[in-house]
């Protein structure tokens, strides 16, 4: 075996090219640190500070003149993301820029900013509480159906609703017969047009009874114009009734049930609200007491609102309905009189009156040159 040979102990120690000794642990980081520095920060601008190798903290790297120690550890501080620093992080250094620096931050700490709301987190929170006071009114309508439960009556005003609807029951019967009347009365007086120009035509070809026919045609045309007249009027009077059935009635009638939903949700939240406060009043059921006093204060606001929306539109109903009937009931009788009396000067005075407009016929058709 060979001996090995004996080995000097200060051929051990590494010697630099001008003669001193070098440190390796503190040469190598020095390397790095140089490396990893952010380009424009030269390392005749920052002092290290060693606190020794056994420590947890191997160095800290502060910027700015090296003279000057006026720089505070919470001026500006490179966020973790930064990858500078992340080399920096994972040797256990803290890196401070300076002032001047063109990397510099606003001066504080990184704060990471507020979490933008989640649109989902908000949906479902509606979803949550249209849940809830979907469940709370089905139970309030269950618990009235099944006579368990008490609900908020304003006598006057429902006894106004129900004549109202009554009303609208009564007009709508009223508009089929007199649409019904309208069509039958448009196939009489076409029927009456026909029969007039088969009278004239025979009149032409009949000499031995040329006045007879004669006679019974301009009859016949005579009818059919008083007809048309007649005809005009009732579809005014159709179209009249029907605006007020359909349109002002109706819209009124909305008012109505967005009113009694309104009930519903009140008498859904009394009930809460008298079901808590009949239970023990504890730190635990005291906030639940509050917010069911808040909600029910909210829809009690909105139920009044609602009812007093509900009583005006009733008033102005009354008003224009008896106003918009009164006139129309006049032109019907009037109109139906003057034309089974065969009097066309008042049947005609009729329309004028109420400014009624009857089409030509025919006026309604296409020009040859327009079907082209």
């Amino acid at each position: 075996m060979a001996q090995e040979s004996p080995k000097n102990s200060a051929a051990e120690i590494p010697v630099t090219s001008n003669g001193q000794l070098e440190d390796s642990h503190e040469h190598s980081f020095n390397r790095d640190l140089k490396c990893s520095l952010p380009v424009g920060l030269g390392l005749s601008e920052t002092k290290i500070t060693s606190h020794g190798f056994d420590s947890a903290k191997e160095g800290v790297v502060e910027a700015g003149p090296f003279p000057s120690s006026s720089a505070s550890p919470k001026s500006s501080v490179i966020s973790p993301s930064s990858a500078a620093a992340s080399r920096l992080a994972g040797q256990g250094c803290d890196l401070i820029i300076p002032t001047g620096s063109r990397a510099q931050q606003k001066s504080g700490p990184v704060v990471l900013a507020d979490e933008v709301k989640n649109p989902a987190m908000e949906k479902l929170e509606l979803v949550r509480k249209w849940s809830l006071n979907t469940y709370k009114c089905t139970r309030q309508i269950i618990s009235e159906k099944l006579g368990r439960g008490s609900r908020t009556v304003d006598l006057e005003l429902e006894a106004q609703i129900d004549i109202l609807r009554d009303n609208k029951k009564k007009y709508e019967h009223i508009l089929r017969l007199a649409q019904t009347l309208s069509t039958q009365l448009f196939q009489m007086v076409h029927t009456q047009r026909q029969l007039g120009d088969a009278f004239a035509d025979l009149s032409l070809k009949s000499l031995e009874l040329h006045e007879e026919f004669g006679y019974n045609a301009d009859t016949q045309k005579l009818l059919a114009k008083n007809g048309e007249t007649l005809l005009g009027a009732i579809n005014f009077f159709i179209a009249s009734v029907n605006t007020l059935v359909n349109k002002t009635i109706e819209d009124t009638l909305l008012t109505v049930k967005q009113y009694e939903s309104a009930r519903i949700e009140y008498d859904a939240y009394r009930t809460d609200l008298e079901e808590l406060n009949l239970g023990p009043r504890d730190a635990n059921t005291l906030p639940k007491i509050e917010q069911s006093q808040q909600l029910f204060q909210v829809h009690k606001e909105k139920y009044d609102k609602m009812r007093n929306d509900v009583s005006i539109k009733l008033k102005f109903l009354e008003e224009n309905k008896v106003k918009v009937l009164h006139n129309q009931l006049v032109l019907f009788h009037n109109a139906i009189a003057a034309y089974f009396a065969g009097n066309q000067k008042q049947l005609e005075q009729t329309l004028k009156q109420f400014h009624i407009k009857l089409k030509t016929p025919g006026a309604d058709a296409p020009s040859w040159l327009e079907e082209q």
